[in-house]
């Protein structure tokens, strides 16, 4: 039985304990796991949040690096098992150098057919790389909050349940491009979810954010709340005792299908 969580702590730590006490107990990827998974980031103090802390647990070395403060990315996947790219406040629009690079770098993993997860930012990089638009809503309006979300046959395909709502945190959100898989849709942001080939996929959402992170998200970014449709702070964490569990569960089942396949290193040649 799992240990119940400390009763003194405060109700939305108790939470988090016992979710972490729960999924603490995640069986290990069967597959050879000795190459890391790329981690791109995009602020000095940004951490990879729930997916970090779940790829660690399955035993999946990270490789951290933030292309924003002059690190390099690698010229092939060989020596890698997948790489996320993840959110932050740049635009995929932006003329930023280190934007760009991002954005041709994703034919990499593309080229090689290892796996590929962008979040929000990583996943608007992915449908400009794919030759779709990312765009602000016409009427001004954000997701910044918890929101509906609807998985199609495909996306059911890959994790069978999916949360009712999911954790959001944009301006902008993608076209699905030409010749990609719709997995999941929204009422503002239509385009959720996509997949590209097999190891490709795209989300707008935020699986990844931590109780801390909510709370950083919601004090640095207050600004955000005052946009047409977001929510206010104080519905984020009510929210977040309703969305926050099976959103993990998603999240967790997610992971096992995307690194399920071969993560042997790549012969290198000459």
């Amino acid at each position: 039985m799992a240990a119940l969580p400390d009763r003194r702590l405060p109700v939305a730590g108790r939470i988090e304990t016992l979710l972490r006490s729960r999924l603490s107990k995640v069986p290990q990827i069967t597959t050879q796991m000795s190459l890391p998974v790329l981690i791109v980031l995009h602020q000095e103090n940004s951490t990879p949040g729930r997916v970090g802390n779940l790829l660690r647990k399955r035993g999946v070395p990270l490789d951290i690096r933030k292309p924003c403060l002059g690190d390099p990315l690698p010229d092939t996947m060989a020596q890698h098992a997948g790489a996320v790219i993840f959110g932050g406040p740049q635009s995929a629009n932006d003329d930023t150098e280190f934007v760009k690079r991002e954005i041709d770098w994703i034919g990499v993993p593309l080229k090689e057919n290892k796996p590929f997860l962008g979040i929000c930012l990583g996943g608007q990089m992915l449908a400009r790389h794919l030759g779709a638009r990312v765009d602000s809503h016409a009427d001004g309006h954000v997701e910044v909050g918890y929101y509906p979300i609807r998985p199609t046959d495909e996306g059911r395909s890959v994790c069978e349940v999916w949360p009712d709502h999911v954790y959001q945190w944009h301006r902008e959100g993608f076209e699905q491009p030409w010749g990609t898989t719709l997995l999941a849709e929204g009422d503002t942001f239509p385009v959720q979810a996509f997949r590209q080939g097999d190891h490709a996929y795209a989300i707008q959402f935020h699986p990844e954010v931590t109780h801390a992170m909510m709370c950083r998200w919601t004090i640095r970014g207050e600004q955000r709340m005052l946009l047409p449709g977001a929510k206010q702070r104080a519905a984020h964490f009510e929210d977040r005792w309703v969305f926050d569990y099976s959103m993990q569960n998603w999240l967790a089942s997610f992971l096992d299908r995307w690194l399920g396949g071969d993560t042997k290193p790549a012969a290198i040649t000459a």
